[in-house]
């Protein structure tokens, strides 16, 4: 049986996907064969082969087997806002049964998959579907919470825990990841994170101009 995880953020724009994407290729060093998905995805670019998403795409690039892209992205909305209303506004209804079959596929194919949810952990997929629910219908119970050094990150990462929490999973950990290089006292605010979190730290990402999985997967703990 493949072993799951999801992964979450503290908030949009935190770098699920550059850190999803260096998981895949912490796990591909153990000698596993990883694949990503990213479920729901908003803000896509028609193609020859129909709508794309750049950070699916990613998950897909990184991911070893390469897998179809309708197993990585089931649900590829054109416009890019909160997925409840770019479903609406594509005449889409997101349920589960697409993204639970599509997930079925890569675990066939893989020893692990690492599923990343859109935005914070309790942004919703649909108005009737948390992202709690898709990661039960998956039959996930571990979460991997990215948190963006950022202002306010202290806050979002300690809500976010006990969310995650309350909900009834397991958080696996918390991974550090740099979304930019202007915040001050950066160093200070990670040793607080690591202070206020009761969940470990999985690794730290620094700041990348251009960031590729490669690069960013060799700064993770390899004990997931």
């Amino acid at each position: 049986m493949s072993r799951a995880l999801f992964v979450t953020g503290i908030d949009t724009g935190v770098g699920k996907t550059v850190v999803a994407a260096a998981m895949l290729q912490a796990f591909r060093r153990q000698g596993l064969r990883a694949i990503g998905m990213k479920p729901v995805a908003s803000g896509c670019t028609p193609t020859a082969q129909g709508w794309r998403n750049d950070d699916a795409l990613m998950l897909q690039q990184a991911s070893d087997p390469r897998p179809d892209y309708a197993l990585v992205n089931p649900y590829a909305l054109p416009e890019a806002t909160a997925p409840q209303i770019a479903a609406d506004h594509a005449g889409v209804r997101i349920e589960l049964a697409p993204m639970v079959a599509a997930f079925a596929g890569l675990a066939a194919q893989a020893d692990v998959v690492l599923v990343e949810g859109v935005g914070g952990w309790l942004a919703p997929l649909s108005d009737a579907l948390d992202q709690s629910d898709l990661a039960r219908a998956l039959g996930i119970d571990e979460i991997v919470l990215v948190v963006g050094l950022r202002l306010g990150c202290i806050n979002h990462a300690r809500l976010s825990e006990r969310a995650i929490l309350a909900d009834g999973f397991r958080l696996g950990g918390w991974i550090c990841n740099s979304p930019d290089d202007r915040l001050e006292h950066a160093d200070a605010y990670f040793s607080k994170l690591e202070q206020a979190m009761d969940s470990p730290c999985l690794g730290r990402l620094g700041f990348a101009q251009h960031p590729t999985p490669e690069s960013m997967g060799v700064l993770l703990h390899t004990a997931f």
